[in-house]
C-alpha cells in the first residue's frame, strides 16, 4: 500500500526522536520501489524520508546504509561533492525506512544539464572522476559485489539470455547486443569502484556546481563506463565530450578508449532490464512502455545504423545467430538480417561519422502524490551537520526547489498531528 506524504512524516518521527514535522511535501522518486517526502521540522530544518514498498527496495536502502557507513570522515572531505547523512530508521514488519539530513541543491532534468554551461559539464566529469578514483577497499570491506571485466561482460551476456527467453526484445536487438558482448577488445578496462545508478536524479546542484551525489544503493567494483550510460543516452554529444575531458583530466588512471561505445551498449540494454523487471513485477503498463522503447530503439538503428558499440563490425545475421535463450524462427532470424545493417569498424576508438541514433532513457519517476511544497531555502544556506547524534550515519537527498500542489493530499503548512510511534507503532503507520 501506498504511502502518503503525512504518513512518512508520521513515521520520520519514530525514526528520528525529537523531530516535530510542520510541513510535508512529496518528492520524487522511483514509485515502483519507493515512497518519499520532504519535511520542514518545528526548527526550519529539512528532512527526507526514503519508505521501501517491497522487500528488495528494502534491501537496497540497508545496502546503502552499509555504504555510506563506510565513508570515513577522512575519504568525505576529499570528495568534491557532499554525501548524504543518515539520520535514523524505523523497521515496519520486513521493511526499513530512512530519515535523511537535508542536503542542498536540486536535481535537474537531463535537457537542463546539457542545456546548461560548460562549467556544469566539467563539475559533472570531476564529480565522476572522485567516484572512480575512490579505495576499492570501500567496496570490499562493505562485502559488496566486485567484477573483473570478464567477469562483467559473462554476468550481462546471462542478463541478455535471460532478456531473450521473454520472446519480447527486437531480434536485430539480440544479435547487435550479443555481438558487442561477445567482442573481447570492448571489455579491456581497469575495474574501478562504480555508483552504479548515476543519473540525473542522484545529482544536486546549485548554480554551476555539483553540491551532492546521491543514491549509493548499488556501488560496486566494476565498468566505469555504467556511470557514462545516461549521459550517451542524451544524445548531446558536445555535453558528453565536455565531461569526458574533465573526466579524463581529473582520474588518476587514463580511461581505456572504448569507455563511451559500452557506455552506449549499456544505455541500450537498460531498456531490456526495464522489460525484464516489469514482466518480473507483473506491471503491464511497464512491460507495454519496454516494449515501445525498444521497438522505437530498433527502427532508429535500422535507419541510421546506430551510435557504435562494437570494435569489429556486425557480420550478416543468419539462422543460428541469436542468444542462447531467444529460440527465434527462421523468419525472425531473416527479419533480423535485414534490419540490422552493416557497421564498419572505428579506427583506434574513433567511431565513423553517423547519423545519431535515439536512446530512450528509462522513464524518470515522477512524483506520485503532490501537496503543499516547502519554501524554498536561501541558496547559501548552511550545509547540513555530518551526523544527528551517535547513530548517525552518511547518506544523501535529491531535493526539489518547489512541488506542484493541488492535489488531493494537500497539506497546510500549519502543525500536523503526528502520531508518538513510541506509544503505539502501529497506530496511523498503515
Amino acid at each position: 500500500m501506498r504511502r502518503k506524504p503525512i504518513e512518512l512524516a508520521a513515521i520520520a518521527t519514530a525514526a528520528v526522536p525529537g523531530l516535530t514535522p510542520t510541513a510535508v511535501s512529496s518528492a520524487p522518486d522511483d514509485p515502483a520501489d519507493f515512497d518519499s517526502a520532504l519535511l520542514l521540522d518545528s526548527e526550519g530544518k529539512r528532512w527526507r524520508v526514503r519508505s521501501p514498498r517491497h522487500a528488495e527496495a528494502s534491501a537496497r536502502l540497508e545496502t546503502e546504509f552499509l555504504v555510506l557507513r563506510a565513508f570515513a570522515p577522512a575519504i568525505r572531505a576529499e570528495l568534491p561533492f557532499l554525501m548524504p547523512t543518515v539520520a535514523g530508521s524505523v523497521r515496519l514488519g520486513s521493511l526499513s525506512t530512512f530519515v535523511y539530513s537535508h542536503l542542498g541543491g536540486t536535481t535537474r532534468s537531463v535537457e537542463e544539464l546539457t542545456a546548461g554551461p560548460d562549467a556544469l559539464a566539467r563539475e559533472i566529469g570531476v564529480a565522476l572522476a572522485a567516484i572512480h578514483d575512490l579505495p576499492r577497499a570501500i567496496v570490499s570491506n562493505a562485502d559488496l559485489p566486485s567484477y573483473t571485466p570478464n567477469e562483467f561482460r559473462q554476468r550481462r551476456l546471462n542478463e541478455l539470455d535471460q532478456a531473450a527467453t521473454t520472446g519480447k526484445i527486437p531480434p536485430a536487438l539480440l544479435l547487435r547486443w550479443e555481438h558487442a558482448l561477445e567482442d573481447v577488445s570492448l571489455w579491456r578496462f581497469n575495474p574501478c569502484v562504480v555508483h552504479g545508478d548515476l543519473h540525473e536524479d542522484n545529482l544536486l546542484v546549485e548554480g554551476q556546481r555539483v553540491t551532492a551525489v546521491t543514491g549509493w544503493t548499488d556501488l560496486r567494483i566494476g565498468d566505469p563506463a555504467d556511470d557514462f550510460a545516461w549521459l550517451v543516452a542524451s544524445n548531446e554529444q558536445e555535453f558528453v565530450d565536455s565531461v569526458l575531458r574533465a573526466y579524463t583530466s581529473g582520474r588518476r588512471d587514463t580511461p581505456d578508449k572504448h569507455l563511451l561505445r559500452r557506455a552506449a551498449l549499456s544505455a541500450e540494454f537498460a531498456l531490456a532490464q526495464y522489460l525484464v523487471k516489469g514482466i518480473a513485477a507483473g506491471d503491464s503498463s511497464m512491460v507495454s512502455e519496454a516494449e515501445e522503447m525498444l521497438a522505437t530503439l530498433a527502427s532508429d538503428i535500422a535507419e541510421h545504423g546506430g551510435q557504435p558499440i562494437s570494435v569489429e563490425p556486425l557480420p550478416a545475421a543468419g539462422p543460428g545467430t541469436l542468444p542462447s535463450g531467444a529460440a527465434a524462427s527462421g523468419e525472425q532470424a531473416a527479419a533480423a538480417a535485414q534490419a540490422v545493417p552493416a557497421m564498419r569498424a572505428a579506427d583506434d576508438g574513433v567511431p565513423g561519422t553517423v547519423p545519431p541514433v535515439t536512446v530512450l532513457p528509462v522513464p524518470a519517476a515522477q512524483p506520485a502524490v503532490h501537496v503543499t511544497p516547502i519554501p524554498a531555502e536561501p541558496l547559501d544556506a548552511p550545509a547540513p551537520d555530518g551526523a544527528e547524534g551517535a547513530g548517525a550515519k552518511a547518506r544523501g537527498i535529491k531535493t526539489e526547489g518547489s512541488v506542484p500542489s493541488g492535489g488531493p493530499d494537500d497539506t497546510s503548512t500549519a502543525a500536523i498531528t503526528i502520531v508518538d510511534a513510541k506509544k503505539n507503532p502501529a497506530q496511523g503507520l498503515q
